[in-house]
Order: C-alpha cells, then sequence, then structure tokens
C-alpha cells in the first residue's frame, strides 16, 4: 500500500484542541518532525483537518 510522508511546518500554539490532538495522533511532535503513515481513508482525514499545519509527500 502506498504511504504518505507528513512533516508539521506551523507551530500549534494557539490551536484549538482538537487540532493539536490530531497532529498528536498523526505521530507528529515538535516543528519539523516527519512520519511515515499508511495512506488510507482515516490518515487522509486527519491529514485534511490540520492541512494548514503540515506538508504532505506520496512515498
Amino acid at each position: 500500500m502506498a504511504k504518505v510522508k507528513i512533516t508539521l511546518t506551523r507551530s500549534l500554539i494557539g490551536r484549538p484542541q482538537d487540532q493539536r490532538a490530531t497532529v498528536r495522533a498523526l505521530g507528529l511532535g515538535k516543528i519539523n518532525s516527519t512520519v511515515e503513515q499508511e495512506d488510507n481513508a482515516v490518515i487522509r482525514g486527519m491529514i485534511f483537518k490540520v492541512k494548514h499545519l503540515v506538508k504532505v509527500e506520496e512515498i
């Protein structure tokens, strides 16, 4: 299955709690941290919710 590389590019300071929780659930911590996740509907929905905070690359 395809994978996506997700990088946190913006700070979580001042963001609502649900967006912070979504970023944590994706496995991201500090700015510029990167994770690889399976490309499925659940992950895509999480990315959509915080699309203004992350950068996504398909692998």
